[in-house]
Formats: structure tokens, sequence, C-alpha cells
């Protein structure tokens, strides 16, 4: 470039001693610490890269990080490009983009303390069971007994929406009272229930006899069944179980020590409730490098297709998708990289009794090197590992790259 090779050097120099500062010295040491013990006194070898494989904790953490590489980086590119296709002709197209991208804005440790919220078991406070039980209520049918209620001494407590509780054993069940007659014509006989081993059962029946007499909260001749009345077992303020009362009034709920509860935040639903919240966040980062891509497409192209015949589902299978692959790569990759460093919307979002099961490698790393727990031989043998796992996504991306300057 007509200047003299030092002049060069002093120029770089400064940035080369920040790479190697911050960089190759870490990975260096990194490598060499995964080698020792957790007191850093004795040589161990790969024992810790064998451990790495044999502890079930870190072992969930591997298992939960490939859930992560396979479906966040696909769901929010797959969001980001029907985003972006739907909203290329619409006046509107670029407010609601703006709407979408606007989580790129906020913090990690902020999405997740959002997302904490939305996913309360409460539905005064969890926005999430907020929507599941309004579109619940909204398509579940009425009461089928409009005003029935129990008698005052019947040990059942009214709640504001309508419902009765107790917490005291029931003998025979729930006898209810001002039911209409015409709501119970032609409704069988109530009958006791059948004690079943392991099961909570009783009768909901119209604890009225025709004329008068009978007695009180016990199961008379011409008493009526009330059918399809919803009993529910309630434990720590959550519904656990809950039936529907049968033609002759009997009902058959789980015993309590079997009780199972699933909830956004449990072991079971939490690593896709959390992926749930990246995607909110990163499916406007998708939408915006495909909408990029999409305004540089040749419109002839899709023209011609239409001309030829081809519907839109054809044209954005056939023509828009194949032309858009270097930007669904780039995307695809990027995702890809920033998933397997993911640690601030798990450690925040995952509620203790779960963590464990949402557990990813970089919190692991985390809780290995400055946990309870600290053995920074295993948290360093977990990074070699993370950038093992990096690399090749890095070089498919820097191969990538070089192919697209030839052109």
């Amino acid at each position: 470039m007509g200047t003299r090779p030092w002049v060069a050097a002093c120029f770089l120099l400064p940035a080369l001693v920040l790479l190697g500062a911050l960089v190759v010295y870490p990975i260096g040491y990194s490598v060499y610490r995964s080698l020792f013990d957790a007191s850093d006194g004795g040589f161990v070898g790969v024992d810790n890269y064998g451990e790495v494989f044999t502890d079930d904790r870190i072992r969930t953490a591997l298992k939960n990080n490939v859930i992560w590489v396979v479906v966040a980086p696909s769901v929010a590119t797959a969001l980001g490009l029907i985003f972006a296709v739907l909203t290329e002709r619409v006046r509107w197209g670029t407010a609601f983009k703006l709407v979408v991208f606007m989580p790129m804005a906020i913090s990690m440790l902020a999405a997740g303390i959002i997302f904490r919220l939305v996913y309360e078991q409460e539905p005064d406070r969890g926005v999430a069971n907020a929507v599941w039980v309004s579109v619940h209520d909204t398509f579940a049918g009425t009461s089928a007994f409009p005003g029935a209620h129990p008698r005052p001494d019947a040990g059942l407590a009214a709640t504001a929406k309508g419902s009765y509780t107790t917490d005291a054993a029931v003998a025979a069940g729930m006898p209810l009272v001002a039911v209409k007659p015409s709501d119970v014509s032609g409704a069988g006989q109530a009958v006791p229930a059948r004690a079943v081993p392991g099961k909570v059962t009783g009768t909901v029946w119209r604890d009225v006899v025709r004329g008068g007499g009978g007695t009180d909260g016990k199961i008379d001749p011409s008493e009526n069944a009330l059918k399809g009345v919803t009993v529910e077992a309630v434990k720590d303020g959550r519904t656990v179980a809950s039936a529907k009362t049968s033609a002759d009034g009997t009902f058959t709920l789980p015993a309590a020590d079997v009780y199972k509860r699933q909830d956004w935040l449990g072991p079971s639903l939490v690593t896709p409730a959390i992926i749930g919240s990246y995607v909110w966040m990163w499916a406007g980062f998708a939408m915006v490098l495909i909408a990029a891509g999409l305004a540089s497409v040749p419109r002839e192209l899709m023209e011609a297709a239409r001309v030829d015949g081809a519907n839109e589902w054809q044209v954005f299978r056939r023509v828009t998708v194949p032309l858009l692959a270097p930007v669904l790569a780039v995307v695809m990759v990027t995702l890809m990289i920033n998933v397997l460093k993911i640690f601030d919307l798990v450690y925040i979002i995952a509620p203790g009794n779960s963590l464990d099961n949402a557990n990813v490698l970089a919190l692991q790393l985390y809780q290995s090197s400055f946990g309870t727990d600290v053995n920074q031989g295993i948290g360093s043998a977990i990074a070699v590992l993370l950038l093992l796992l990096v690399a090749p996504v890095m070089l498919i991306n820097i191969r990538r790259m070089r192919r697209e300057r030839r052109r």
C-alpha cells in the first residue's frame, strides 16, 4: 500500500494487544486450567472432561443446549420470514416491524424479569394464565344449575367466583339446594358413590324431597342427581385435578397424595417456556435482516412466476425462499451461536425447583466456577467444550462469507 511495514504494525499493535489479552490468553488459560483439579494444585489430565460427560446436571445442560440450537433459531427465523413477507405489502408494515423489533432494545435481564411475571401461575398476575383462563371461560358453557348453592350449615364456603369450597372431609358429597325443578326434569336418582382405593369419590345431588321430608345432607330416595357439575381439587391455591359429575351425580378424583400439577415453569415446560421468551426477543432481529434481503430480491422473477400460473404459496416456496437462502443462513448461524451462549434468560426465569431441568452449558459453567460447589477445573472444561461447539458454526459462517466475497 506504499507504506512501511513497521508503520502498519504500529497501527495494528493496540488491536493485537487487546485481542491477545481479551481472547487468546483467556482461551489458552482455560485449556490449561481444565487439566487441573479444583484447588489448581494437582494435574488430572482429561479427568475433568470425563466428569463433564458423566455428571447428570452437565448432561442435562448439554441435552437442553441441543434443544435450544434446534428449536430456537428455527422458530425465530421462521417467524421472521413470515413477518417480513406478510408485512411487505401493507401500509402499516413499518409500524408492525417496529413493534416486533422493540424487544431487541430490552436487555436479557429485563426480558427475564418480564417473562418471570408473564408465567406466574396466578391469573391475576401472570399474563399467560390470564389469557388461558379467559379463553377457557369464553368458550366454556354456563353453569348447568344457575343459582344452586349448599345449605348454610353444609360446611361449604362461597368464593368470589361463585364456586364453593371446603377443606374438611365430606361424608357423602355435596348437597345443593335452590335448583329449579325444570333444571332436573328427567334427572336420575342420586346414588352414593362407591369407595375406590387411591381415589376421592362423592356425589352431587339436589338435597330436596318433593313435598318436604327427608334428611338434610343425606341422599334420600327420590332426590335427583346433578349431572355436569365441575368438582375441583385445589392444592396450594391451584387446581390440581378436576372431574364432572356423571348422570347419577357421582364423581371420582385422584387421591391427594398422587396429585400432579403442570405449570409454565415446572420441570416439563420450563425449557419451552424460556425458548418462547427468547423467540419473542429475537424474531424481530430475524425479521429485519430477512426484510432487508427481501428488498433486494428481483421482482421480475416473482412476476414471471405469477404470469406462468404460480399461486402465492408456490411463489413463496419456489422463488422467494431459495433467493433468500443466503440471508436465512446468516440469520440461522447467528442465532445458533447466540443460543449456545444463552445464560441470562435461563438464570432469571427458571425458579429454583426447575433450574436443574432448564440448565444449559453457559449456566452450568457459571455454577461450576462460581457457585456453591466450586470446581474451576470442571468449569474450564465446560468452557472449552462450549468453544468446541461454537467453533464449527463459526467456521461455517466464515466459509460462507468468503464464498459471498468471491461472487
